[in-house]
């Protein structure tokens, strides 16, 4: 398909599936760190570099990834993700002791091409309101993947023991380096003459209060996220007393509300402004989980309504995101790339402090109170940026 710039379409489904599985790499497992942690003989602190050091990881390879893109194109960088995805899969998969494991789980990040290219892919295709409509069309799909991933997580990880987490990486990593290969043709004609050149294009949007305020609305969205995996498992097991599998159907509770979100934003973009849809965004995920907070604490305290709490942040998300993925990336088109990469690290670096502050804080018999405290006030930080945009696009 021909889009509207000129350049082969690649298929919606592959955009989708690169998504998706940059996401898998990241929550799929979740379920079994208990059980990873007893394998190796390590504490639960230890273990959990494999999420919170994967996270840093996939921070600074989006700092290079987006300029190599614009560089050499989004196909090679992609292809080459995927392949060190697969190769480091296996390797996790027969690993021996748990530094091994850890240093070839830090590999897998390079998966994190799939879901920044995926997005420079649809800016190189399309002009911005159209991006929007197609980043929520994406997100919509493959907001499956975080809400199937955990769910079966834990049933391979009950089933046939952790390990099998990481072969079924192995074979998905395999599945879309073929896909990208026969679909996947190159959307960036206009690529930059030298890496450093690249580089020496960031401080032209570290001086865009444009771009600020995106990344700052990206931050405190996905942070709310990430602060929601960082406690969940912790506060589902602690406080509830959860299986793994019963923690894989709560943590996939995010992701019904982000699927909701991206579809209600595929329907509306075109017809609502961005902004608008990103105002209502972090309402919900501002308010949400503050109304949840009050009905726990006239005695509805059971995990259920805690995961209610998760939707409304899920929801709002889903309608915030694919408009503020397509307006960081429309501050300088030419850089969209960079952009795409630059405002990831940011906004992955905050998620991971989100994560860190909610494993330290959300014990205990508050914890699910804290828990939701958190989500909220991450989702508020959002909402005060998208008031920001507003009032940058007045001026």
């Amino acid at each position: 398909m021909i889009s509207e710039t000129g350049l082969r379409q690649p298929k919606l489904i592959t955009l989708i599936l690169l998504t998706a599985i940059s996401v898998l790499s990241l929550n799929m497992f979740l379920p079994a760190l208990a059980q990873m942690a007893s394998s190796f003989e390590v504490s639960y602190a230890v273990i959990s570099v494999a999420v919170g050091g994967y996270m840093v990881v996939s921070s600074a390879l989006q700092l290079i990834i987006g300029p190599l893109s614009d560089m050499y194109g989004r196909r090679p960088v992609i292809l080459a993700g995927m392949a060190i995805f697969t190769v480091a899969s296996v390797g996790c998969y027969f690993a021996s002791n748990v530094w091994l494991f850890l240093a070839l789980r830090m590999l897998q990040g390079a998966v994190i091409s799939g879901m920044v290219l995926s997005r420079a892919v649809v800016r190189d295709i399309a002009p911005p309101q159209e991006a929007a409509r197609l980043l929520g069309m994406i997100g919509t799909a493959m907001a499956l993947a975080p809400l199937m991933g955990p769910v079966l997580g834990g049933f391979l990880g009950e089933t046939f023991g952790w390990r099998a987490n990481f072969i079924a990486y192995a074979i998905m990593g395999a599945l879309m380096f073929a896909l990208s290969w026969h679909d996947l043709a190159e959307t960036n004609l206009t690529p930059s003459d030298s890496f450093t050149a690249q580089f020496r294009s960031y401080p032209e949007l570290f001086k865009s209060k444009v771009f600020w305020a995106y990344c700052l609305c990206l931050i405190g969205s996905v942070g709310g996220f990430y602060a929601f995996l960082g406690g969940a498992a912790l506060v589902g097991e602690g406080l509830f007393g959860l299986t793994p599998s019963q923690l894989g159907i709560g943590i996939g509770s995010i992701s019904a509300g982000f699927m909701l979100g991206n579809f209600l934003t595929g329907r509306l973009s075109g017809r609502i402004p961005m902004l608008r849809l990103m105002l209502w965004g972090r309402l919900s995920a501002t308010f949400g989980p503050l109304v949840i907070i009050c009905i726990m604490a006239l005695g509805a305290m059971n995990f259920w309504v805690m995961f209610a709490g998760a939707i409304f942040v899920g929801l709002g998300n889903g309608l915030t995101l694919p408009a503020a993925n397509a307006g960081v990336m429309s501050v300088n088109p030419r850089l969209a790339g960079s952009a795409s990469g630059l405002s990831g690290a940011i906004t992955i670096l905050g998620g991971a402090g989100a994560t860190a502050l909610t494993g330290a804080l959300a014990g205990g018999p508050l914890g699910a109170y804290v828990l939701l405290g958190l989500m909220a006030a991450s989702s508020g930080l959002g909402l005060l940026a998208v008031l920001w945009i507003a009032q940058l696009e007045r001026v």
